[in-house]
C-alpha cells in the first residue's frame, strides 16, 4: 500500500454535533422530553450516551438502563417492552422535527473546511441517525448557510445503523470510492468512531461542537476557558478510547488533519485496526 495512488478520496461526515447544532442540542433535549411525558425523566447525560445511534434504537437504550429501568417499572408497573418503545419512537419523530427547526445552523468554519476538502480532490459523503424525513429539514437548511455534501443517508437507508459501519458503505457507493481505508469518518460521538472503524475508515473525533461537551456556542462563550478546556479534554479521552485516531475540536480544524493522513498514507501506512 506504499504506491503513488495513495491518496484519500472521501471525507465522511457527521451531521448534529459535527457539521450543525453546536453541542448537538436538538436530539438531547427531546429525548428528555419524551421521556418525562411518560414520568420516567432522565438526565442529559442519559440522554447523550448512546448519541450517534439511530433515533429509535437510541430510545430503547435508554430504557434498558438500570436507573431509568428501575423508575420505568416504577411509574408503569412492568418492563418498558418493545410496544413502548414504538410509542416512545412516533411521539420523538414529530416533536423532533419542530425542534430542528431552530437547531439546524451550520457549526462556524464547517464550509470552509468542507471547501477546502473538496479543493484536495476528496469527495465529500455525510451520514447521521436522523431519518430522511428529519434530514429534508436539516439539508435544506445547511445548503443555505453553505453546505450542501455530496449525499446524505439516515437511519431508514440501512439495514442497521450505527456502530455498524452500512450506512459508510451506502455513502461509499454513492460516491464510488473504494477501498475504505483511503477515507475518512468524521463524528462527535463513540458510536460513530465505532462505526468508522467498523469500516476500515481513518477517524476523527470532534469535541468542542460535539456531544462530548454538550454545549451551544453561546454557552461555551459564558463559560470559563478551563472549564471549557477540561470538558473538551475529557470528550477527546473518551473517543480516543473508541478509536479515534485523530480528535479535534471543530470540523474547521479537519484540513490540517487531512494533509497528517496523506503524509502517512505516502509512507505507505493504513488506518490502525
Amino acid at each position: 500500500m506504499s504506491d503513488a495512488t495513495n491518496r484519500l478520496t472521501a471525507v465522511f461526515l457527521d451531521w448534529a454535533g459535527t457539521t450543525v447544532d453546536h453541542g448537538s442540542r436538538a436530539p438531547a433535549l427531546v429525548f428528555q422530553e419524551v421521556f418525562r411525558r411518560r414520568g420516567v425523566p432522565i438526565t442529559a447525560a442519559q440522554a447523550r450516551e448512546p448519541m450517534g445511534m439511530a433515533k429509535r434504537e437510541h430510545i430503547a437504550t435508554i430504557a434498558r438502563m438500570p436507573e431509568v429501568a428501575d423508575r420505568w417499572r416504577e411509574v408503569h408497573g412492568g418492563p418498558c417492552i418493545d410496544g413502548d418503545v414504538d410509542a416512545i419512537y412516533e411521539e420523538f419523530l414529530p416533536l423532533q422535527l419542530e425542534v430542528l427547526r431552530d437547531h439546524s445552523e451550520v457549526i462556524s468554519g464547517v464550509p470552509e473546511a468542507v471547501s477546502a476538502c473538496r479543493g484536495m480532490g476528496l469527495k465529500i459523503g455525510s451520514s447521521t441517525g436522523y431519518t430522511r424525513e428529519l434530514m429534508k429539514v436539516v439539508s435544506a437548511a445547511a445548503k443555505e448557510q453553505g453546505y450542501e455534501p455530496d449525499c446524505v443517508f439516515g437511519a431508514d437507508d440501512a439495514r442497521r445503523g450505527r456502530p455498524a459501519p452500512y450506512l459508510l458503505f451506502r455513502a461509499a457507493e454513492a460516491l464510488d470510492v473504494f477501498p475504505l481505508w483511503k477515507t475518512v469518518a468524521v463524528d462527535d460521538t463513540t458510536i460513530g468512531i465505532a462505526a468508522g472503524r467498523n469500516a476500515g475508515c481513518w477517524t476523527v473525533g470532534i469535541t468542542r461542537t460535539g456531544n462530548g461537551v454538550g454545549l451551544s456556542a453561546e454557552e461555551i462563550r459564558r463559560r470559563p476557558a478551563a472549564e471549557v478546556d477540561e470538558l473538551c479534554r475529557l470528550a477527546g479521552e473518551s473517543l480516543r478510547r473508541a478509536g479515534a485516531d485523530y480528535v479535534i475540536e471543530s470540523v474547521a480544524d479537519l484540513p490540517s488533519i487531512i494533509e497528517r493522513i496523506q503524509t502517512r498514507m505516502a509512507r505507505g501506512e493504513s488506518p490502525p485496526q
